[in-house]
């Protein structure tokens, strides 16, 4: 699943003092951060809280990893169930590869190396705190106090989001190629720690679990069909393969509630929207990076039905902005007194500082001629 970025992980360039005055939403969260308001207090509180539990998460990891490797007595009708499941076989070994990679990651170093390469990035260090806000958030709301429950929720999701990582790698065949094996061999493990942490909710919670995840994958294969038809792309399917952000993030939200309405479905609501929103920055971003205008993407959509690359990213911002609109929507919907409701606010200004900053930083590259040159016939 792409990258999702709520301010900071590890491309620093972008939180960067500098990076923040050079947009709108970037000067207000410095101002913020000056006057200490309540919303970046607590979005501070999260982010160091996930900074030091971290490593700890990264050991249960690797420990529940390593255990589930260890007692799988079948581990190739493993990797055709998860291969089944997703609808790929791209994504599994074959059944000559698998011991000597399964005796290689049964050493807990090598494992733990392979764990920390999928847990350095951005979508995975910067849900961490989003998902700790909004689950302390509900249990307020309901005066619900179960540590235990929420360590397995939050870090169920999270796992779930992990899994996305070397799923991609193994796809897009673009990084850590000497790893991509163990990768393979590891993902069915994730997914079923996964599920176990996230089980603890209970049944509603589990089944929300399933049916994003299912989500996802419609998105992405979506997403994956498009990149052969570029041209003839429409708006309904642009929509519908942006569930690979609604779903991951829609769900996660709804699940920090217990599936509990009135806030599952606002949370829901509030990640899916911030999450497309998100998405828009991200292709502007790898657009940037690419040299080319990322296929498919609304940037593509828009430059080709205005024949004109700078049109297509300028209305690709209004649409990124139209996404955090309905996400900021749903802040009128929280109950009265909300305890995390400035929480929510700030979250939704680093997305937007996010999508103005690449789109400024576009603008100074001026690649309008490379990108149109590049664009698919």
């Amino acid at each position: 699943m792409n990258k999702i970025i709520f301010v900071s992980g590890k491309d620093q360039s972008v939180v960067s003092k500098e990076a923040l005055m050079s947009t709108k939403p970037g000067k207000q969260i410095i101002k913020q951060g000056l006057f200490k308001s309540k919303g970046y207090k607590l979005f501070k509180k999260y982010k160091e809280e996930t900074e030091n539990e971290f490593p700890n998460f990264t050991d249960r990891f690797v420990k529940g990893l390593l255990n589930e490797i260890k007692s799988d007595s079948n581990p190739n009708s493993t990797q055709q169930a998860f291969g089944n499941e997703v609808g790929s076989t791209e994504i599994i070994l074959n059944a000559s590869e698998i011991e000597p990679i399964k005796s290689k990651l049964e050493s807990p170093d090598i494992l733990k190396d392979r764990v920390l390469r999928i847990l350095n990035s951005n979508f995975v260090k910067m849900t961490f705190p989003v998902f700790n806000g909004l689950f302390d958030a509900a249990a307020e709301y309901t005066g619900r106090n179960d540590p235990q429950l929420k360590q397995d929720i939050v870090e169920g999701h999270i796992l779930a989001i992990d899994l996305s990582e070397p799923m991609d790698r193994i796809v897009d065949k673009d990084e850590d190629l000497d790893y991509l094996d163990d990768y393979k061999l590891m993902n069915p493990y994730i997914l079923k720690l996964a599920r176990d942490k996230i089980s603890k909710g209970g049944e509603q919670v589990l089944k929300e679990f399933e049916d994003g995840f299912k989500d996802a994958r419609v998105g992405q294969y979506l997403d994956e069909k498009l990149k052969s038809k570029p041209t003839s792309i429409t708006e309904e399917e642009m929509t519908l393969s942006y569930k690979k952000y609604r779903a991951v993030m829609g769900t996660a939200g709804r699940n920090m509630a217990l599936a509990e309405r009135p806030l599952s479905e606002i949370f829901y609501l509030g990640m899916a929207r911030a999450a497309e929103g998100v998405g828009c920055g991200n292709e502007i971003e790898d657009s940037i990076k690419n040299g080319f205008v990322k296929i498919p993407s609304w940037p593509l959509y828009y430059s080709l039905l205005s024949n004109n690359v700078k049109n297509g990213f300028n209305v690709t911002l209004e649409k990124s902005n139209l996404y955090l609109q309905d996400a900021r929507l749903t802040l009128e919907l929280l109950p009265e007194g909300f305890s995390h409701k400035e929480f929510l606010e700030f979250l939704f200004l680093t997305v937007e500082h996010y999508n103005q900053y690449w789109y400024n930083h576009l603008q100074k590259t001026n690649k309008w001629s490379e990108f149109e040159s590049k664009l698919p016939k």
